[in-house]
C-alpha cells in the first residue's frame, strides 16, 4: 500500500537530492492572473500542463466552497522558469508556486515563505519531503513521481517475450535489437522516437542523463552541485542512447522535429514497444488509448550497463516543491496556506489529486490511485530493489542541459566519435562552466 511504503522509508530513495538543501508544447498557458482580487486571494502558478484541468476544477470547487478566489495559471512545457520569473515582475504575482529542488530554490528563495509550523507542514508523512533552507522550510513536495521505460507487454509477448526476461543492459539491448530485425514482420518497432524538440527532450537531457549522474554521485559522494563532475558513465550514456535511436520508429536524422506528442502517438497506436516516460504519463496514455491499452502497461528500469543493476529500480523522485510567495500581503498568505491544507486534507483535494490528477502525494491523509504506473512503481519499491535518486535536481542550470540536448541532437544525425566527444564536451566541461557561473 502506499501509506505503507512511504512510512517504510520510500523518502530514502530521495533524499539525495532533498537532503543537500514534465506535459504538452506551446507558449499558452491557461487561467488568468489578471482577475486576482485583492487580500484574500490566492493565484497558483502550476507546473504542470497534463494537471491544468484539473486543478482548474479543483479552484473553483474551492472557491464555490469557500468564496476565496483561487486563479490557476499554467505555464506551458519547459517555460516555467520563464513564466515564473515575467509573473514575479508584476504587481499580481503568483502566491503559490514551485522550485525544482535546491538548485531551484537558490534562486527564489527570497521569496519563499517559511513553512515551519503550519499545518501543512503537520501532514507531511517524513521530513524528507521539506526542502530547507538551514533552520528554515522554504518548500515541501506535493507529489513523487517513478520514470523509466513504458512497456506494451502485449506487443512484447507478441515478440516472444516478457519484461521478465530483461534483467539488465545485455538482455534488454538483445530483446531490443532482435524486435528491430524482425519489425516488419511483428508490425512494429522496439522505441518510440526520441523526439528532442522542447516538449520532448527534457525526456534525453535530463532524465536519461539522470543514470549517468547517479551512479557517478553514488561512486563519488558529491551532495549538491559539485564544482565538476568527472564523466565516468559516458559510455555507458552512449549505449542507451544508441540502442533508442537506432532501433526507433524514425531514423534518428529526424529526431530534431519529432514531438512529445509523437512519441505518445506512437506508443498509443502500437508502433512501439518501449517509450522512455514517467507515471504521469499514464492519464495520457489513458485518454489517448483507453482502458484497454492502459490494462497491458508495464514500467521496467532505465539500465546503462553498470555492474549490479540486475538489482536497480526505477527513477523515483520529485522536483514538484510548493512555495508560498513570502512577498505577498499576509491575507494573501493565509489564504494560500489554507488552500493547499484543503487541498491535501478535504476529500475533494484528496480525491481530485489521488484520482484525477494520479499524484501519490507525501500527506497523511493522501488517497490511493488508479494510475497503474504508479502503482508498478511502489512495487518496483517493495521489491527491495534500490531506486535511482533524482539527482537531475542539482544540474546547475537550463543551459548545460541545452547544451547537452543540442549535442546528443547532432550526434544522432552523425553517430561518429567525434560527434560524441562534442557530448561529453557539453557532459563535463559545460557542468564546470555552469557550476561556476551559479554561485
Amino acid at each position: 500500500m502506499k501509506k505503507n511504503l512511504l512510512t517504510m522509508g520510500l523518502g530514502a530513495a530521495i533524499s539525495l537530492s532533498l537532503l543537500a538543501g514534465c506535459g504538452g508544447s506551446g507558449s499558452t498557458a491557461s487561467g488568468s492572473a489578471d482577475k486576482k482580487a485583492d487580500g484574500a486571494s490566492v493565484y497558483y502558478l502550476n507546473f504542470k500542463p497534463e494537471a491544468d484541468t484539473q486543478w482548474q476544477e479543483l479552484a473553483k470547487a474551492y472557491t464555490e466552497e469557500t468564496g476565496v478566489p483561487v486563479i490557476v495559471k499554467t505555464a506551458a512545457s519547459g517555460q516555467y522558469e520563464a513564466t515564473l520569473k515575467a509573473e514575479m515582475s508584476k504587481s499580481e504575482a503568483p502566491t503559490l508556486f514551485q522550485v525544482n529542488g535546491p538548485v531551484g530554490l537558490a534562486a527564489w528563495k527570497d521569496y519563499c515563505q517559511d513553512l515551519s509550523g503550519t499545518a501543512v507542514e503537520g501532514e507531511l508523512t517524513s521530513d524528507d519531503f521539506k526542502l530547507m533552507d538551514g533552520d528554515k522550510m522554504l518548500g515541501l513536495a506535493y507529489v513523487y513521481e517513478g520514470y523509466g521505460i513504458i512497456v506494451n507487454s502485449e506487443l512484447l509477448e507478441k515478440a516472444g517475450y516478457s519484461t521478465a526476461d530483461i534483467k539488465d543492459f545485455a538482455s534488454f539491448k538483445k530483446i531490443v535489437e532482435d524486435i528491430s530485425a524482425r519489425k516488419d514482420e511483428l508490425g512494429f518497432s522496439a522505441f518510440t522516437s526520441a523526439g528532442m524538440d522542447g516538449s520532448s527532450d527534457w525526456r534525453f537531457k535530463t532524465h536519461l542523463a539522470n543514470l549517468p549522474l547517479y551512479y557517478e554521485y553514488k561512486d563519488e559522494g558529491y551532495e549538491g552541485t559539485p564544482a565538476e563532475i568527472k564523466g565516468s558513465y559516458l559510455d555507458n550514456y552512449r549505449q542507451i542512447w544508441d540502442l533508442y535511436i537506432n532501433n526507433a520508429t524514425c531514423e534518428p536524422g529526424l529526431l530534431s522535429t519529432k514531438t512529445a506528442d509523437d512519441s505518445t502517438a506512437e506508443f498509443v497506436t502500437g508502433q512501439a514497444v518501449f517509450y522512455q516516460n514517467g507515471t504521469w504519463e499514464y492519464k495520457n496514455i489513458l485518454e489517448q488509448g483507453g482502458e484497454e491499452l492502459a490494462s497491458k502497461l508495464d514500467i521496467i528500469p532505465i539500465y546503462i550497463g553498470v555492474d549490479g543493476e540486475d538489482k536497480q529500480g526505477l527513477c523515483i523522485g520529485t522536483e514538484n516543491y510548493w512555495c508560498v510567495n513570502a512577498k505577498a500581503s499576509e491575507e494573501a498568505v493565509k489564504a494560500t496556506l489554507d488552500f493547499i491544507n484543503w487541498c491535501v486534507t478535504s476529500d475533494k483535494g484528496t480525491t481530485a489529486m489521488a484520482e484525477e490528477m494520479g499524484f501519490i502525494s507525501p500527506f497523511k491523509n493522501a488517497k490511493e490511485t488508479a494510475n497503474i504506473l504508479n502503482n508498478k512503481m511502489n512495487e518496483s519499491v517493495a521489491s527491495g530493489k534500490y531506486a535511482v535518486s533524482w539527482v537531475f535536481n542539482h544540474i546547475p542550470s537550463e543551459e548545460w542541459k541545452n547544451g547537452v540536448g543540442s549535442a546528443l541532437t547532432s550526434y544522432a544525425a552523425d553517430q561518429s566519435d567525434d560527434n560524441w566527444k562534442a557530448v561529453v564536451t557539453s557532459f563535463v566541461d559545460g557542468w564546470a562552466t555552469e557550476a561556476a557561473a551559479a554561485k
